[in-house]
């Protein structure tokens, strides 16, 4: 099983900290799927300590998304200290991550995210900082390096076991590579072997047989899948079980996208206002039809619905019609 510090996981699946995705509404979803830990989208330490409404309202966790892993991110240490006290004493997270992957240069321009990946020196000295400051057990998702001519996973990772984090996670691309090309597993073998602490390995798991390989390569103790759960929890139960049994459980049907979408979806207004909702999860839509065939009319559609009403009614037809058809074409055969 994996652990962090005293949390124990029920499973080595991890849902990764996606930016504009996990929120609570998409972790729940998740979570009833078999996770066995998921992690919140990265906040920003200045504004949780300047009480940003939105943000405020990014720290929401429901209890049954529990265990979960909430993740913020900052350039200078006494703001990332402050933001993450507070996260320790006003919410219910169980483990505090700290981002230091994100290539996005409105984030690595702060000296904040995959920044840090130059300089294990401060990593040791803003990962200590924090330990220090908080009771929740503190860990790092880091890349493995900022470009090829810098790739220092293995001190990176060294600094933040020897700063008392508890665990790292590390996406095996650089941060030029953004998200395309492959992820090094062989530098994700080689960190796991020079630290103590529970590494889990992320990038390039999009079956359940890409996860129990990384396991079996790298020795990680867990796999961390990010975009292969788009639209998609099934692939995190569909791994869990393959795990567990070595069982390769079958696709959904599309019906059963749907429900699950719509519930999905539910949540989120739930979460947010109804408008925001119904902008916000258009992609979620089409992410959960991706496919399945003849959807892209559908797709197109989405874009223009502007209630709740409007997106369900959308999407529970297109279902009818692919049942229609599927009864007429058995009938014919």
């Amino acid at each position: 099983m994996l652990k962090i510090g005293d949390i124990v996981m029920k499973n080595q699946v991890v849902l990764a900290p996606m930016a504009g995705v996990c929120n609570s509404a998409f972790r729940l979803t998740v979570k009833e799927f078999g996770a066995g830990l998921v992690c919140a989208e990265m906040v920003s330490d200045k504004a949780i300590l300047y009480n940003n409404a939105k943000t405020m309202g990014m720290l929401y966790i429901d209890e049954r998304e529990k265990p979960l892993s909430l993740q913020i991110f900052g350039g200078e240490k006494e703001t990332l200290v402050e933001a993450a006290k507070f996260v320790d004493k006003n919410t219910t997270a169980d483990i505090i991550d700290i981002n230091m992957g994100c290539p996005v240069p409105k984030i690595t321009k702060c000296d904040a995210g995959a920044k840090w990946l130059l300089d294990p020196n401060k990593i040791y000295e803003m990962v200590s900082a924090v330990v220090d400051a908080v009771d929740k057990p503190v860990t790092v998702k880091m890349r493995m390096g900022w470009d090829d001519e810098h790739i220092f996973a293995i001190q990176n990772a060294q600094a933040v076991e020897r700063a008392g984090g508890k665990a790292v996670a590390l996406h095996g691309r650089t941060r030029v590579q953004m998200y395309e090309g492959h992820a090094n597993w062989d530098i994700i073998k080689q960190v796991k072997q020079s630290v103590n602490i529970p590494v889990i390995g992320n990038g390039d798991v999009q079956t359940p047989q890409d996860a129990r390989r990384m396991l079996d390569e790298t020795g990680v103790d867990g796999v961390m899948i990010g975009r292969a759960a788009l639209g998609n929890p099934w692939m995190i139960y569909q791994t869990v079980k393959y795990l567990e049994s070595g069982e390769l459980i079958g696709e959904p049907s599309v019906r059963e996208k749907i429900d699950v979408s719509i519930l999905h979806l539910d949540r989120l207004i739930d979460l947010k206002n109804e408008d925001i909702a119904v902008r916000e999860f258009r992609k979620h839509a089409a992410w959960y039809l991706k496919g399945v065939r003849g959807n892209a009319k559908v797709r197109n559609e989405i874009n223009s619905c502007n209630t709740r009403d409007e997106l369900v009614t959308l999407l529970q037809n297109f279902v009818e019609e692919i049942e229609e058809k599927q009864q007429s074409s058995a009938q014919v055969v």
